[in-house]
Formats: C-alpha cells, structure tokens, sequence
C-alpha cells in the first residue's frame, strides 16, 4: 500500500474540506456565545405543555427592551420538547424576573414556567475569556512543537517532526472552527466554554496519534538505514495504520452513540469533537507524515517548474 504516493491528493482533501469554512468565517464569522462576548442566557421550561414559537419569544424581548438596556433580537433555540435556551444581551435581576412573568402570562396559560438556567457575563469578562482562549490554543501549540522536537532529539532534522506534527494539528483547528461557523449559520449553534473544551481536546488526540506514526519512522529509520526516507516513512505510516483507525473508530462511534441519544444539551459538544476526532485521524495519517516526505526532499522547488517535453529520437 504506497500511502505517500498520493500526498498531494490528500493535500487537496484537506484545502477541499478547509476552504469552505474559512469563507464561512469570512462571510458569517465565528459565532461567539455569551462566554466571550457577554450576555445573559435564560433556559425556561413550559411544564405539562409546548413552548411558545421563537418569534414569539423574540417579540416579547423586543417589547421588554428599554432605552438603557436593549434585549431585542435574542438567539432563542429549543431545548427538548418542553425549554427554551434565550441568549440575549446583558440583563439585570429585574428585568429577567419581568421577562419570567411576560412568559408565563401570554405563553404559560395554566401551567408554569421554571427557571432552568440564568447565567450572566458580563462584556469585560467575555473579552478576557476570549484573548484567553487563544493564548491556551497558541501555548498548546508551543509547548507540543518544543516538547516533540526534544523527544525526536535523537533523528536528524528532528524540528521537522514537532513543525509537521503543528501543521497537522492546524489542519484539524482550522476544520473545527469552519465547521462551527458554517453550523453556527444553520443551525444558530455558539462558541462557548464548551466548545473550547472539545477544540483543546481535539488538539490532544490529533498530536498523539501523529507522535504514534512519528515514532514507529524513528524506529525505522535506525532498522533500515539503507532504504530511501519516502519508503520508510510510508512503512511506517502502514504498520500504524490499522492502531491508528481501531483507536480512533472506537472514540468515534462513542461519540456519535451520544450525538445520537445523548440529548440536545451536549449534542453541539459531542459533534464538534466527532468532527475534530475524524480530521485528527486523517491529518496524522495523510497529512503529517507525508509533510515530512516533502521537506526532506524539499519538493517545493519544484512547484512552479514547468514539466521539460519528453524527447522525441
């Protein structure tokens, strides 16, 4: 099986599978929950009964919006079959206690409305979270090339292994983000804490299998000393590859039991780390290693060469 033969069509997989997000961040952006933005999020439940439609919902916050506080145009997405999550700009303890009243006398009838949830955040906040936020993503992303290129300090070149090993786990970064924000378009879906969670979690599985198949070239490498690096590399790549798809599988198919029957509260969780897990493995397969094949041979000189006319005799 020559894996490393076809390094530039998985290449273009990625590009494929990349660009559209990064144009879905360009047009949409990256749709923040309150964790970094600041706002109040409201979760009420409509015991014994079906909740109001949103634009209703979205109506009243409209009508309940004031000159020094504006609440209109909140994000309201259902919970089950009997909540509703509200997202909304930042609010005091009277106006929720008012808007909790507005709720159950125009959509309560007889029955109640109990507050499941109110969290509140305010701007200041959200912004620290953020700039916070990337700095763990970026320290991540440090500490992994610092600590892989002292682990391979042994093999030649070994800052290309902690450099590819960072370049994949951009790869998976940069898919995760996209499909947040082209599900965040569709499906009103937001960034919050959680979805840092799974981002940093996707991080970790995606850089240590790539430290997998990194190992087993390093192994190899000293086995067979007088065999070209393209070979070795896709040796390796194949004697991994079967550890590489029955560990991630397993994951896999766990998260998408949950994704399934795991209810609506940690679904947005569970799919981008489906997501994350399924890029994590392919960038450490078809990614990584065949970044190593192109800097060792330095293919990128020949790019932008035209091909020389085969020679008639």
């Amino acid at each position: 099986m020559n894996i490393i033969k076809y390094r530039y069509i998985y290449f273009g997989i990625s590009l494929l599978v990349i660009v559209p997000g990064i144009i879905a961040l360009i047009l949409w952006g990256l749709p923040l929950g309150i964790d970094f933005t600041g706002g109040s999020l409201l979760e009420v439940q409509f015991v014994s009964g079906q909740p109001p439609a949103i634009s209703d919902v979205a109506a009243l916050y409209s009508e309940m919006s004031t000159s020094q506080i504006d609440i209109s145009n909140p994000v309201v997405q259902p919970v089950g079959t009997d909540s509703l999550s509200i997202r909304s700009k930042e609010m005091n303890d009277a106006l929720k206690s008012q808007i909790v009243t507005a709720l159950k006398d125009r959509f309560g009838g007889s029955q109640d409305v109990v507050i499941m949830n109110f969290t509140q955040v305010s701007a200041v906040i959200g912004q620290e979270i953020a700039i916070r936020a990337a700095g763990a993503v970026a320290l991540a992303a440090l500490a992994i090339l610092l600590y892989i290129t002292y682990a391979f300090r042994g093999v030649q070149h070994s800052f290309r292994y902690g450099t590819a090993a960072i370049i994949a786990m951009l790869h998976d970064v940069l898919v995760v983000i996209g499909i947040e924000a082209i599900l965040g378009h569709f499906l009103g879906w937001q960034a919050d804490s959680l979805f840092l969670t799974a981002l940093l979690t996707v991080i970790g599985f995606s850089v240590h299998d790539t430290i997998v198949v990194f190992d087993r070239i390093r192994e190899n490498s000293n086995i067979y000393r007088r065999v070209g690096y393209e070979t070795v590399v896709n040796h390796s790549i194949v004697q991994t590859l079967d550890r590489s798809i029955n560990t991630q599988l397993t994951v896999m198919l766990t998260l998408l039991a949950l994704a399934l029957f795991g209810g609506a509260s940690i679904r947005h969780f569970v799919v981008i780390l489906l997501v994350g897990v399924f890029s994590g493995t392919y960038s450490s397969i078809f990614n990584a290693s065949p970044i190593l094949v192109v800097w060792e041979n330095k293919e990128w000189r020949n790019w932008f060469r035209r091909k020389s006319g085969t020679e008639i005799i």
